[in-house]
């Protein structure tokens, strides 16, 4: 298996094909809206013409499936175990989107088998050749191990609402991004922002205090409103995008990812094949 996934890797960097970004969606708390941002984040990112993967990694507390009307048959677990093969547990919502359900037993990544791992880093480099942007929905808070994750993701996402609490503890989490000599590019997104202004006003505050306290620069993407066409989305299991075409909210994540991809530039093979080795010094980090 290592075998594979290391000649595979040589076809990658011998090729200059485009490959995916890779991108962590969190927050400092939970309830902020973040699984369904991804949800929706994917469903405009899809119209824009790319194609897209979302992986649960709210491990035990997963809900991506339900946000899309979806039911899983298999999950991540059951192909890094060898029961599954990777487009089993592939879920495909639409023509360019899909999803890999996380399931439980997969908290620790360290605790993985050397098997386990060389199945992960195959299926990441075969993903990334397929889809254009993977979004890694990350469990709220921070652990050490979901830490490690985001560290190796090219981008993060930060979500948080105007609340002061929302603020703080998104502050504590990219402070705790930051204590490991993280180089990374935040974007930032406000949520469920009842006044404009409001919204203006918190993301501003936080990209404040992350510059002045913690060195680092941040870019904001926009905000998102309190509306209830939110709400009515996810009873009936079909994010807002998609069903509320010309609300508010669909609007203003529209522009959102018009503001996120004209920030990013598509790299090559070559240039982003830090993934996967952030991803292996991870595992590595564990065990020795």
């Amino acid at each position: 298996m290592r075998d594979q996934a290391e000649a595979l890797r040589l076809k990658m960097m011998n090729s200059q094909r485009q490959v995916a970004r890779s991108i962590a969606v969190i927050s400092g708390k939970g309830g902020v809206g973040k699984s369904n941002f991804t949800a929706n984040f994917s469903y405009a990112l899809v119209a824009k013409g790319k194609k897209v993967l979302i992986v649960d990694m709210d491990i035990g507390m997963g809900n991506i499936h339900i946000l899309f009307g979806a039911t899983p048959t298999y999950h991540l677990k059951d192909y890094l175990t060898e029961q599954q093969q990777l487009q089993k547990v592939v879920t495909p919502i639409d023509e360019n989107l899909a999803f890999i359900a996380g399931g439980s037993g997969l908290e620790n990544v360290v605790e993985w088998s050397g098997q386990m791992f060389d199945r992960l880093i195959e299926a990441f480099s075969l993903l990334q050749m397929e889809y254009d942007v993977i979004l890694f929905d990350m469990g709220a808070g921070a652990t050490k191990s979901s830490i490690d994750l985001i560290l190796a993701m090219d981008e993060v996402i930060l979500i948080a609402t105007p609340e002061p609490t929302s603020i703080t503890d998104a502050y504590s989490m990219i402070k705790f991004i930051c204590l490991q000599g993280a180089n990374k590019t935040i974007h930032i997104v406000s949520n469920r922002v009842h006044k404009e202004q409001d919204g203006r006003d918190s993301v501003a505050r936080l990209q404040l205090a992350i510059r002045k306290f913690l060195f680092m620069e941040t870019s904001i993407l926009g905000f998102l409103p309190d509306d209830i066409h939110v709400r009515n989305a996810v009873i009936a299991q079909v994010p807002f995008v998609k069903l509320y075409p010309n609300a508010k909210v669909s609007k203003r994540m529209m522009a959102i990812t018009d503001t996120f991809l004209h920030n990013n530039k598509p790299r090559t093979t070559i240039e982003s094949s830090g993934f996967i080795d952030k991803i292996k010094g991870v595992f590595l980090k564990g065990r020795v």
